[in-house]
């Protein structure tokens, strides 16, 4: 079985190489057309992806609606979600560049907002986290600020359980400087990189276990969200600052906010608070670009409420 399992990897690497190569040596002006075609073929031949998506997007639509920062001239869960896998597609195809060496066009196309607010983070010298989501090209994210900023960022992820498929995912991120922490052993690490005012890049927009979490109202619905930001910042003093990239056209704008402002209040109420207080700069930020947002994810799983197959 062992010996199966591993002709099996190393098959879907022979594949996924291959195919990251053909899209790498695209011309510039096929990489968007070509990477908004995938993700359209994407939403058809993963149509549970699509059916989740959709689900999510509808039950969320009336409450971003309401808000203040919606502006989306796309009004239906369907439209919404099209848009939103042709954006998947393009990062993919993106990335598939990053990866092979072929990261000028992609580079130049990026621009960070807001950047005194991470050098202000930096200048108190405990760490800075920042705190982000799956949104645009997250990937291009963590590279791009490596690079703005001349400095390594951490990068929290979890482990490929395919093991050639997770070097191939290690070798995009460590070739422009960027460091990875796993998630078996994250809390430890990160602690380290704080100690050393370092950066750490944190995607934290996905469900957790009750156990690791805190109850929270997410675009009208409850929700898991996960304590770990607001547990660094008690024990270390480490600064917050969120930041998202989102397109615009045919370049990336990545757009840094203020630190955030947590409690002192250690009960359970006062985390949740906290908790609720970030969770707050990534719902805002979805409701202002809801295509942008990766919505194929089972947000609101585990918290009461039935979920779409």
């Amino acid at each position: 079985m062992v010996v199966i399992k591993n002709v099996i990897w190393l098959f879907q690497v022979a594949v996924l190489y291959v195919l990251t190569l053909a899209f790498a040596v695209l011309p510039a002006c096929l990489v968007y057309p070509t990477g908004r075609f995938v993700g359209r073929l994407g939403g058809v031949i993963i149509p549970k992806r699509r059916r989740i998506a959709v689900d999510n997007i509808s039950k969320a639509l009336p409450t971003m609606m309401k808000r203040p920062g919606w502006n989306c001239p796309l009004l239906t869960p369907e439209e919404i979600a099209r848009v939103m896998f042709c954006h998947l597609g393009m990062s993919f195809v993106e990335v598939c560049r990053l990866y092979h060496g072929r990261s000028k066009d992609v580079m130049q196309r990026v621009e960070v907002r807001g950047t005194e607010y991470l050098e202000a983070a930096r200048a108190r010298g405990k760490g800075v986290v920042i705190l982000t989501g799956h949104c645009g090209n997250w990937e291009l994210a963590a590279l791009a600020l490596a690079r703005h900023f001349d400095t390594p960022m951490s990068v929290v992820a979890r482990r490929q359980d395919n093991p050639y498929l997770n070097k191939i995912v290690e070798k995009v991120r460590l070739r422009y400087g960027n460091l990875i922490i796993y998630k078996n052993s994250a809390i430890r690490n990160m602690l380290s990189v704080i100690r050393k005012n370092g950066v750490i890049g944190l995607l934290i927009d996905q469900a957790v276990f009750p156990e690791n979490g805190a109850l929270v109202n997410f675009l009208g619905r409850t929700a898991w969200a996960s304590k770990v930001p607001v547990l660094l910042a008690r024990k270390s003093g480490t600064a917050v600052v969120p930041a998202f990239i989102h397109r615009e056209e045919d370049r990336h704008i990545i757009d840094i906010y203020p630190e955030l402002v947590f409690s002192s209040d250690a009960s359970d109420q006062g985390v949740a608070a906290d908790v609720a207080t970030y969770s707050q700069a990534i719902e805002n930020f979805i409701v202002q670009h809801p295509v942008d947002w990766y919505w194929v994810h089972r947000r609101w799983k585990r918290a009461g409420e039935l979920v779409a197959d």
